[in-house]
């Protein structure tokens, strides 16, 4: 089956990729390097088809989809705290971009789509771990608010011209090949400053994150079990870790033991948009036969283990 990956390139759309080959996929990788990178798919140039394109080009996309059956829609700006000071990044590269993918995947017959969304899009919740079906749902970033439409424009299109559809909502991915998020910025800025880290709000902040091999195989896995037109899972790990206690393990890793520096931030936030508490209930993919191998711990550890080796300065 030949399938197209959009954000191919970057961190979890490479891995992606490498999972897809395995099983047997014919695969066209879509990129516009904004973030993604060659080297992660360099290994498999030989393997793939690469399209350098833009999603806010529709001719791109009409190349892209030739012969395809399904879409893996991973392409968007990853960066949450851009949308404060660029409110059209996220508009652009998360909603426009979907909406021209919809629509020439409509042109062309494809029918079939698997989006990855994101916790964000539950705001600060009420309820944790939050389930599938909590509501309101109401996203206090402009990115989680550009997913939450991605999705609804998902949906609506599905119901409108009988496509179908599966939305991972993703809790913190990490693992080789992150290129940003909170254990890529301490190290960064350890390797400027090895005596004082400066950790955003005030450290106390809890999120679950999840190791990129988990991640991968939940998508596959939630592929074969889906039963909906449109069936949403999260993917996260069981667990959560506080912001301080990553400090402590990318230090520890780096045999260092700065001085924190925390900024409090907003009511104790790393910025405006950054949801404090975060843990999804994953009870619905578990259900299925599906569960994490790894720990937020062991996968901020893991993680951070292999980017130390990889950021230099």
């Amino acid at each position: 089956m030949r399938v197209l990956v959009t954000g191919g390139a970057g961190f979890i759309g490479s891995h992606l990729i490498d999972a897809l080959l395995e099983e047997g996929f014919d695969v066209v990788c879509f990129d516009n390097f904004s973030s993604g990178k060659k080297e992660f798919i360099e290994h498999n140039l030989d393997k793939i088809e690469l399209i350098e394109g833009d999603l806010l080009n529709r001719e791109d996309i009409k190349e892209a989809l030739r012969g395809c059956e399904i879409v893996f829609h991973l392409a968007a700006n990853p960066d949450v705290r851009v949308g404060v000071v660029n409110t059209k990044v996220h508009f652009d590269n998360n909603i426009l971009a979907t909406y021209n993918l919809l629509e020439e995947m409509k042109g062309a017959g494809v029918k079939e789509i698997v989006f990855t969304s994101s916790s964000t899009v539950y705001g600060d919740a009420e309820k944790i771990p939050t389930p599938e079906n909590y509501a309101p749902l109401i996203p206090i970033s402009l990115y989680g608010a550009s997913k939450l439409a991605a999705e609804a424009l998902i949906c609506s299109y599905c119901h409108t011209f009988d496509m179908e559809a599966i939305i991972y909502r993703f809790a913190n991915v990490v693992g080789p090949r992150s290129t940003h998020g909170v254990i890529y910025d301490f190290i960064k800025k350890l390797r400027k400053n090895p005596n004082e880290l400066e950790i955003l709000g005030d450290g106390k902040q809890r999120k679950s994150y999840l190791y990129i091999d988990d991640c991968i195989d939940a998508m596959l896995f939630g592929m074969q079990k889906k039963e909906e037109q449109v069936e949403i899972f999260n993917i996260g790990s069981e667990d959560w870790i506080e912001v301080k206690e990553i400090a402590d393990i990318v230090s520890e890793e780096m045999g260092l033991k700065p001085e924190y520096k925390f900024t409090g931030g907003i009511d104790g936030r790393g910025w405006k948009g950054d949801v404090k508490f975060m843990r999804l209930d994953i009870s619905k993919l578990k259900a299925l036969g599906w569960k994490p191998k790894y720990g937020s711990k062991e996968a901020v550890r893991m993680t951070a283990k292999w980017l130390i080796k990889e950021i230099k300065e």
